[in-house]
Formats: structure tokens, sequence, C-alpha cells
């Protein structure tokens, strides 16, 4: 079931760097969430604190609270890996496992969490490749490497492993950046489909696809480098893009910066 996420006065550091500051925002089930924003102004940082992923390098931390489903992520007792695997995770570039077939790839994640039953794997390999419109055109050749597909594919495949562990919220984290606009359309198409069953949300240096697949828009900013990045203004997307709240947001939609 897809998942309420909420962030209350968010903060992340690196070391003894504040990436982002008092960030609080609510995402609710079966959106899509689109962060934009200038290079820098901590839209990844705050993408990969909603997993903890952030803190898996050395002197990184958060402060403040975020919730999925009222459960605080960040209390001692919480399981990291079952919060990974709840929050699941496509990156910038495609990255299927190099020495893996397309079907090795699909239920890398099951055999990871301990399923072992061909049946299971089977049936979850086409599950995800048909959620991720990607069967029809590998369902012969499910042997052959996925590094072998081409990059839109590739990513496809990458949102079909990520999908195969039936997570509740899906990340996205510049996911059409390095594809071409077939390949973009392809995977935006997909996003619709995923989000009555996941809570998505996008980081997008794209400001049409933005507009195009989000339902609410947050727009992240600095003021000058090596300051932190603060949540300028979050809101229903048609309104981001037609009438904000405030100068920052509008300037940055319009080109004035970033």
């Amino acid at each position: 079931m897809a998942k309420r996420i909420e962030a209350s006065n968010v903060s992340s550091y690196y070391g003894s760097f504040k990436a982002i500051d008092s960030v609080s925002m609510t995402v609710e089930p079966k959106t899509i969430t689109a962060l934009i924003g200038p290079s820098g102004c901590g839209k990844s940082t705050f993408l990969r604190s909603i997993n903890r992923m952030h803190e898996v390098l050395p002197g990184a931390r958060i402060e403040g609270r975020l919730t999925i489903d009222d459960q605080n992520i960040y209390d001692p007792d919480v399981d990291v890996t079952a919060v990974r695997r709840m929050i699941g995770m496509v990156f910038q570039r495609p990255n299927p496992f190099p020495t893996m077939s397309i079907y090795e790839n699909a239920v890398a994640g099951l055999k990871l969490n301990g399923v072992k039953k061909k049946s299971l794997l089977d049936e979850a390999a086409e599950k995800s490749l048909r959620s991720a419109n990607l069967w029809d055109e590998v369902k012969d050749r499910l042997d052959r490497p996925g590094a072998g597909l081409s990059g839109g594919q590739q990513q496809r495949l990458c949102i079909a492993r990520t999908i195969a562990v039936e997570p509740q919220v899906v990340l996205m984290d510049e996911p059409c950046s390095a594809l071409d606009p077939i390949s973009t359309l392809a995977i935006e198409d997909l996003m619709f489909k995923l989000k009555d069953r996941f809570t998505i949300i996008i980081v997008t240096h794209n400001m049409q696809q933005a507009a195009r697949v989000s339902d609410k828009t947050g727009f992240f900013s600095i003021d000058k480098t090596g300051d932190p990045g603060r949540l300028i203004e979050y809101d229903d997307t048609q309104k981001i893009f037609s009438n904000p709240s405030q100068r920052k947001t509008e300037d940055y939609i319009t080109g004035r910066f970033g």
C-alpha cells in the first residue's frame, strides 16, 4: 500500500556542513511529487534522506522528523534494511548489474531478501517487467545481459528491479537525465501507471517534465554557494507553474536564474 510521507523541520548534514535546512512537507499516497531547483540546493540530499541512504556517507546525519505513515524512520529501533525495502530508489543513470541477465536483474532484490522458489521468482519477474512496460520487449531474451539493453530499456529494467520487492514508495533521482526524448516519454508514461500503486517522488531539472507528470511540486533553492538548501515553496503543480506565491519561485521557473 502506498504510504504518506511527512517531513518536519528536516535538516541534513555532511559532517559540519548543513546541506538542507528545516524542510517540512507532506506527500500524500498515490501521488507524484516533483522536486525542482538549481544544482546544489539539496534536492537529492532530501530525497536520499527519505530512505536513509544519506547516512551511508561518513559523518552524514539528519535532524528533525521524517515519518512514513506516522512512523519515524529515524527512530533507534527502526530496521534500516526494512526502510530501504519499503522505499525503493531509481538513480540518475541506469545501473543494471552488469554480470546479471535481464531476469536476474529483475529478481535481484527478491533473492537478496531470501526468496528462492523459482515459481515465485518467475512470477515476480514477469509482473515487475510488465509493470515497467518492458516485458514484451525482453520476454524472449531474459537470459541476455541487462547491460545489453538500450539506455531507456535499462532504466525501465532498474524500475522493474525496484518495484519487484513491492515497496510502498519509489524515489527517482533525475531518472531521465541520461535518456533521449522517446525514452523519457516512456518513463513518464510509466510513472502515471505506477502512481496507482506507489507514492512517487522525483527530482528533476526539467521544468516541462515536472509540469507534465507531478501532482505537487517543491521548489528548493539556496541564497549563495555554501549556504544550506531550503524549501522555498511547495504546492499543487498547476499553481507553482501558473501562479507561484514566492517571487523566487517565479524567477526560477521563468528562467531568470538557475
